[in-house]
């Protein structure tokens, strides 16, 4: 089964997929040296979508967050600044017709079809992402309590400890590129730039099984 990948960028859903049995083509407008998917195509993903998207059984699309991420709220980086691509893409989506996930932030303007967070697999690392689901439906997974749970890292000039890592920016206090591929689940890039804008695999994984099956029935 072919399951295209738009806005790839290092392959972190990609891997999920290839893991639940799809053959997983990226697509992504800047280079990805280090995407991890069986092709990758530097194009821009709504072209590529609007020109070779039938040819795929299923589609997997994370259009930039930073839009609606919530770490651009209140600074000097207004929304304005940023293209919002979901509802083209979205559109695009729905006139191929094939099934297809799209992923977010928890901000982003799209229905909550399922909400994916690291402690449903086992992950250091929260990274609450939303999904909407089009033209199939998938289990939700029980979402674990996060008492008990604490990130790790320095705020107001103490040093918390903690089981969680924050994988975002570059402040200090993070943890290293070691702790960040572990709590991800990456480990073919050590680019920090790169590790925090993907996604877990685990998320696509759990996605990718139920998807597979859609598609091959």
């Amino acid at each position: 089964m072919k399951l295209l990948d738009l806005y790839c960028g290092v392959g972190g859903a990609s891997k999920g997929y290839i893991d639940a049995g799809f053959d997983v083509t990226g697509v992504d407008i800047a280079p990805q040296p280090n995407y991890i998917g069986q092709m990758f195509i530097q194009m821009d993903a709504l072209e590529f979508l609007e020109n070779f998207g039938h040819k795929y059984d299923a589609i997997h699309a994370s259009p930039p967050c930073q839009r609606y991420s919530a770490l651009s709220s209140g600074t000097n980086n207004r929304v304005e600044n940023y293209p919002d691509l979901l509802p083209p893409t979205r559109a695009l989506l729905d006139s191929i017709g094939k099934p297809y996930v799209i992923e977010n932030v928890i901000g982003a303007d799209m229905r909550q079809d399922l909400l994916l967070c690291g402690l449903m697999f086992g992950l250091k690392v929260f990274r609450h992402r939303k999904f909407e689901l089009g033209g199939w439906t998938a289990m939700e997974q029980p979402h674990p309590s996060h008492k008990g749970h604490r990130v790790s890292g320095w705020r107001h000039g103490i040093c918390y400890p903690g089981d969680m890592v924050a994988v975002y920016g570059d402040g200090g206090g993070k943890g290293s590129v070691k702790d960040w591929q572990d709590a991800m689940g990456i480990s073919w890039t050590s680019v920090k730039k790169e590790i925090a804008e993907a996604i877990p695999p685990a998320y696509t994984n759990y996605i990718g099984i139920q998807l597979i099956d859609v598609v091959m029935t």
